[in-house]
């Protein structure tokens, strides 16, 4: 087996990621695609928490601006997340890679409720956790429940999947002229307003010294290669 330099990460997918082509809603043969790439990371023995967003389904940040009561946008989005775990707990739990859905609203009747030493003890047994329902408060992004989530399972990483291959001073996708920057510190991007995470994401990753490492996903192996420590998109750290 080959050296890992993470042995336990947090994996942040956006919901996006989960739409593939359509542009929203599901496109199983792209999560399919993803979940073929976390069972890599996950035959490596590595411990895997993932947290998926919900924008495929639903944005509480554009319904609040629409005029809906924006706590209540962001607890449907939250239930849009817990949507997104469950549909890629039955793509990887059929190619064999067992899974546990944890979440912060409480569904029973799908899910189990998250405890933070009862996923701790689900990773050391090898099992890939999702986490659903965000921190479990509105006004929080799922950028920032990562960052939450990583630090309480003591994560060495969060790998940020993104549809490009690192961060850039402008959009790659509309200016040819964008610069890619192949290590920032946490601090740069706080303060220049780059769109890696949120700040308040940001500043806890800082606050508990957790790398993040911004990739683009569409790339084969792209995870697995991170794990091991190969340089692959942007990483942020001190």
């Amino acid at each position: 087996m080959p050296e890992l330099k993470y042995k336990r990460v947090l994996l942040k997918l956006s919901g996006e990621a989960m739409a593939g082509p359509n542009g929203s809603g599901v496109h199983l043969e792209t999560v399919n695609q993803i979940c073929s790439q976390i069972k890599e990371v996950y035959e490596l023995g590595v411990q895997l928490g993932i947290v998926v967003g919900g924008g495929n389904f639903w944005r509480g940040r554009t319904a609040s601006q629409m005029g809906m009561d924006r706590g209540t946008a962001d607890y449907i989005g939250m239930m849009a997340t817990v949507m997104n775990s469950i549909i890629l707990q039955e793509s990887l739990e059929k190619m064999g890679v067992v899974t546990r859905v944890l979440t912060a609203l409480e569904i029973k009747e799908v899910a189990e409720p998250y405890i933070r030493r009862r996923a701790l003890r689900h990773l050391e047994k090898g099992r890939v956790v999702i986490f659903g329902g965000g921190t479990g408060n509105p006004f929080f992004s799922t950028d920032t429940a990562a960052a939450l989530r990583a630090a309480e399972m003591g994560c060495e990483a969060i790998l940020k999947a993104t549809k490009v291959n690192g961060v850039y001073d402008k959009d790659p996708m509309q200016d040819r002229d964008a610069v890619k920057f192949e290590k920032l510190t946490y601090l740069d991007v706080i303060q220049k307003g780059l769109k890696v995470m949120d700040s308040t994401a940001a500043t806890m990753s800082m606050d508990n010294d957790i790398p993040i490492i911004v990739f683009d996903l569409g790339e084969q192996g792209v995870i697995k290669r991170a794990v091991l420590g190969e340089r692959v998109g942007t990483i942020v750290g001190r």
